[in-house]
């Protein structure tokens, strides 16, 4: 695991928890990332990367590659639980601030697409991937989406996934003494390859019960970038990237 402090340039600072500095290049080439635009800190862990926002005590985004051969496996949730990760030495959220808020602690990164590795389905249960969730989507909606993306991996070798919320309007505040912005919703774009082509779809589900079905929360990449101001699956050539994000077909993700 390390840490990214980002900047603008190529050249980034790697901050251990050791607290010592180092200088390496940015890895561009990974298509499960989006632009790295912001002065926001990157978390790399060893099934997903985290981008901690320290202001909103929340992710901007996760992203990962999730693979057929990761859907199985023998890794278990039970009796595992949320913490700070005590490696990264950046402010951020504790038990005591969700307890008693009405929210639930919602996994970005979700535990079940990581049955691979026990030690990497432990790293999901971090705070740095974790946002103040309304409990009928997290067990509802949000899980059934989840679910189809472990249908999609197996079906098409492995997808691309980023996830993060949307703070836009802040309707409902915060919680904790560490002041944990609750997202007013939340994003989900996925990139796949079949057949030598690129194909794409993304989903906006309010921080509610109520979303309807996928296919009302379904949109273009496109048009997710534009709400969320985020530029996704940028290590996609430029041609492909453009077809892919700029419609999505329910007949493809069979739904």
């Amino acid at each position: 695991m390390k840490i990214i402090a980002r900047t603008f340039t190529i050249a980034i600072s790697i901050l251990f928890c050791t607290g010592c500095v180092f200088t390496q290049d940015i890895d561009i080439g990974r298509i499960e990332l989006p632009a790295l635009e912001t002065n926001d800190y990157i978390i790399e862990y060893q099934g997903y990367i985290s981008s901690y926002n320290i202001l909103t005590k929340t992710p901007e985004w996760v992203a990962y590659e999730l693979t057929k051969e990761e859907t199985y496996g023998d890794a278990v949730r039970d009796n595992k639980f949320f913490s700070q990760d005590d490696r990264v030495l950046l402010p951020q959220p504790d038990d005591y601030d969700y307890r008693g808020s009405g929210w639930t602690r919602g996994h970005l990164a979700p535990a079940a697409d990581f049955r691979w590795s026990d030690d990497a389905m432990w790293e999901t249960f971090h705070f740095t991937n974790c946002c103040p969730q309304d409990e009928d989507l997290n067990n509802g909606m949000w899980n059934t989406l989840e679910k189809k993306c472990r249908t999609w991996a197996r079906k098409f070798g492995k997808v691309y996934i980023v996830t993060g919320p949307i703070n836009e309007e802040n309707r409902y505040g915060t919680i904790g003494d560490s002041h944990v912005v609750v997202p007013d919703a939340f994003f989900k774009a996925i990139m796949a390859e079949r057949n030598g082509e690129w194909h794409s779809i993304a989903f906006i589900m309010q921080n509610r019960a109520g979303n309807g079905n996928l296919q009302r929360c379904a949109m273009t990449v496109d048009e997710l970038e534009d709400i969320i101001g985020l530029d996704l699956f940028c290590a996609l050539g430029d041609i492909e990237e453009s077809t892919a994000e700029k419609e999505y077909s329910l007949n493809f993700w069979k739904l």
